[in-house]
């Protein structure tokens, strides 16, 4: 198989160079508009705004178990509650076979962190972060929530919410900079070029299934 041969004109180098940091700059355009569409809406657990409902995205399980990082995300969402910042939690996460499911286990570690069973709703087809926010809105009636995810996610999550009608408050928990952590920041470089595209073109999620109430009498329960 030949080689691609570099141009050999001073001309054609320029253009080729030129080329390249267009593409990049491309490339980077998906990220950038992350930032700058959620400048203002990260928080911490100490200053999120008081609002009815935080969602919690999946993060996977070990052993059936949440994982470090998604048991992260739960121990912010349950000081929330505690705190009164929050009334209900909405757990979305991947249940699409019988041996994994995400939002039970987080329903199991919240009540085992001071969370009531009557406070937690949950949403089986929070396939992937588009999903979540989608069917947030659509499904269960989220208009205002906070978000909870790392910090290398909250961005992509806040603005797909955004995007997808709810007024979204991102709060990115702290990680340890491990080979998950760094996969992840790197994941979400690829990943913004899909967020941009789903924030446009707003694709109908994997299921979208009829509308519920869990959210809405969780709430009436609460006051």
């Amino acid at each position: 198989m030949r080689r691609p041969r570099l141009p050999r004109t001073r001309a054609g180098q320029r253009r080729l160079v030129q080329a390249v940091m267009a593409g990049c700059v491309l490339a980077l355009l998906p990220a950038t508009w992350l930032y700058v569409a959620t400048g203002d809406r990260l928080r911490t657990t100490a200053d999120a705004p008081r609002t009815e409902v935080a969602v919690v995205f999946g993060a996977g399980l070990w052993n059936g178990e949440p994982s470090p990082y998604l048991a992260n995300r739960l121990k912010a969402a349950a000081e929330l509650y505690r705190t009164g910042r929050v009334r209900v939690v909405l757990v979305t996460g991947d249940n699409s076979r019988k041996d994994y499911d995400e939002p039970d286990a987080m329903r199991t570690y919240l009540k085992k962190h001071g969370v009531p069973d009557g406070r937690i709703v949950s949403d089986y087809a929070g396939f992937d972060t588009w999903d979540s926010c989608v069917r947030a809105k659509k499904i269960f009636g989220v208009d205002r929530a906070v978000l909870i995810s790392q910090g290398f996610h909250i961005r992509r999550a806040v603005a797909l919410c955004e995007a997808a009608g709810v007024t979204s408050y991102g709060v990115g928990v702290d990680a340890k900079h491990d080979v998950t952590w760094y996969y992840g920041g790197t994941r979400e470089i690829f990943a913004a070029g899909k967020a941009a595209l789903d924030a446009v073109f707003h694709p109908d999620p994997r299921f979208l299934g009829p509308k519920e109430t869990g959210v809405a009498k969780a709430l009436a329960d609460a006051r």
